[in-house]
């Protein structure tokens, strides 16, 4: 790599002698699943949710990263698919992408994008003309890109419709002698169970190309499939509901001659997705466990870098509490939510409280003696790992109850998850329950 296209290693070339040559170290941006105007899911329901901040949340995180490209003076932005949510209805949401755009062009930062699954969806997608500092890359076929003043060669393949299941490695090229080869895909790889298994293809076919970088997209939680070459999931830029958790954005690449230097996630969000598990163990009343809830926020808004956070809350352990708690968990549902709003000034908000908590002094299903017992662990021990027999014996068995309980205790019941969890606490409770009877 010469660098000589580079303006500036010219000049210096010309100062201190042809005879030397000079590689341009340059930066980049990797970013994925932006999904502009997806919406927050779960915090609009309750009263006094910062719903606005929610609408706007992906908005502001690319503008975040539009910014964080100006600052950092990147040569250029790579979007590996899902700039858009499906089928938006109108086109305000482009619009506002290509305003967004605008300021890279003003800035002499190009923008190389490859459609994913979502943005296939939507016809608009296709039709609306972004600024001519964007590249949209090939839907037919992988195609290659060489950017002479950074002596880098792109190679990506968008999808050309929603659901792309080929294996679309397989075509791309060998990498180009002499060049920073970085290859764009959005894709499964190996397969993740949240996710479609969309252009599925294993490290060692992407590995084979010799590319120096692999800009992934598609699954929404970073990764670093692999170092040598660099192949990364940066997960998308703004967490968009509670299975999206921690500090989301994209990743600064920092390039040279002698290739890939350093890979830096960046955070871009601007509303932040944490679980907080708060230990009711041995909790004598609802008091305590609202105290150790408020000691649990506490850390996370010191780790939140200021950003309004959204949490689920997950009330576990054994403790004297259990009965007094669930007996009235809508009460200790609402005191914890004051809690938040009250010790954040607004900038927490709990999306759900969940109890998790079961009754002190249950036997453990491991130590349960021989005979019908045993039968009962070993039962329970089956249904915990064939989730097709725990989801038909949830649906039969809880099908009742479901009209009783309230909202709160209802939600995702029904996942193998959560009935899971039922056997946890429902098992040592029938197990000490036949002791006794025995």
């Amino acid at each position: 790599m010469t660098g000589w296209s580079n303006p500036f290693m010219l000049f210096i070339g010309l100062v201190f002698g042809e005879g030397i040559e000079f590689a341009p170290m340059f930066k980049f941006l990797h970013a994925a699943d932006i999904h502009l105007d997806s919406p927050q899911k779960g915090l609009d329901r309750y009263e006094g949710a910062p719903v606005s901040e929610c609408r706007q949340a992906t908005r502001r995180a690319l503008e975040n990263l539009v910014r964080l490209a100006i600052e950092e003076r990147v040569a250029f932005v790579l979007i590996a698919g899902d700039l858009y949510d499906g089928r938006w209805t109108d086109y305000n949401t482009g619009l506002y992408l290509g305003l967004q755009m605008a300021r890279l062009r003003e800035a002499r930062i190009k923008v190389f994008v490859i459609q994913g699954n979502h943005d296939a969806e939507n016809k608009m997608t296709r039709s609306l003309r972004l600024p001519e500092n964007v590249v949209l890359l090939s839907t037919t076929g992988p195609e290659s890109v060489t950017l002479d003043d950074w002596d880098v060669a792109l190679h990506g393949q968008g999808y050309a419709t929603a659901a792309v299941t080929a294996n679309l490695v397989e075509r791309y090229p060998k990498a180009v002698p002499g060049l920073t080869n970085i290859g764009l895909l959005h894709t499964c790889a190996g397969g993740y169970e949240d996710h479609a298994r969309y252009a599925p293809c294993t490290l060692g076919e992407m590995r084979s190309k010799e590319y120096h970088y692999w800009a992934l997209g598609h699954i929404h939680k970073r990764e670093e499939l692999y170092r040598d070459p660099w192949i990364v999931f940066p997960g998308n830029i703004q967490g968009r509901h509670i299975r999206e958790t921690g500090s989301k954005g994209c990743s600064l690449v920092t390039v040279d001659d002698s290739g890939v230097l350093t890979v830096e996630h960046q955070s871009l969000d601007v509303l932040r997705w944490e679980v907080c598990e708060v230990d009711a163990t041995d909790a004598a009343d609802g008091e305590l466990v609202l105290d150790r809830f408020q000691g649990r926020l506490n850390t996370l808004l010191a780790n939140s870098d200021d950003r309004l956070l959204a949490l689920r809350v997950e009330v576990k352990g054994a403790c004297p509490a259990h009965a007094r708690l669930l007996a009235d968990w809508p009460h200790w549902t609402s005191e914890i939510r004051q809690a938040a709003i009250d010790a954040s000034n607004g900038r927490a908000w709990v999306e759900k409280v969940q109890p998790r908590t079961r009754p002190p002094g249950l036997a453990d299903l491991d130590g349960a003696a021989d005979g019908p017992l045993a039968e009962l662990r070993s039962l329970i021990d089956e249904l915990r790992h064939d989730e097709t027999r725990l989801k038909q014996l949830g649906e039969r068995a809880l099908d009742d109850l479901k009209k009783k309980l309230p909202s709160d205790l209802l939600d995702g019941l029904d996942t193998p998850e959560r009935l899971k969890e039922l056997l946890d606490q429902v098992g040592p409770l029938l197990l000490n329950r036949l002791n006794a009877a025995h």
